[in-house]
């Protein structure tokens, strides 16, 4: 409101300055409408200023001390660490398989000791080795 006091003071002086220059006889000559109009003109310039620089006042609560208050924290379920599953696999069973023997006799030691020497991938407790087909095959000693 300051503000616009003062700028209403000056308004008021300059056009007391300016208007009294102006005579009744002078009104109708065409270059005295033009300094009425320029005065007019810098008035309501200075007066429409002074209403527009009134600050605004806006409704905010006052408090005493502002605290900071820190949110609380979103808590994210951690993901899932993957873990394989165990995979059981059935064992095959093998049948103890009469075998015609060109020599040895099956399980006895010269025979185990025939079919681990010719056969790397020879298993000893079910008697069997891998052939190049891929399969199992009983071994046969002779």
């Amino acid at each position: 409101m300051n503000k616009f006091i003062k700028a209403a003071v000056l308004s008021v002086a300059a056009a007391a300055v300016v208007l009294p220059t102006f005579g009744t006889a002078q009104a109708g000559d065409h270059d005295d409408a033009w300094a009425a109009g320029a005065v007019g003109l810098v008035t309501g310039t200075l007066i429409g200023g002074a209403i527009a620089s009134q600050p605004r006042y806006y409704s905010e609560p006052v408090y005493s001390q502002r605290v900071y208050v820190d949110p609380e924290p979103e808590y994210y379920e951690p993901r899932p660490v993957y873990q394989p599953r165990p995979v059981y696999q059935a064992r095959p069973v093998y049948r103890r398989v009469a075998v015609e023997s060109y020599g040895l006799e099956p399980w006895t030691p010269a025979w185990y000791r025939y079919c681990s020497q010719r056969y790397r991938s020879f298993d000893p407790d079910s008697g069997t080795f891998v052939g190049y087909d891929g399969r199992s095959h009983f071994c046969t000693a002779g």
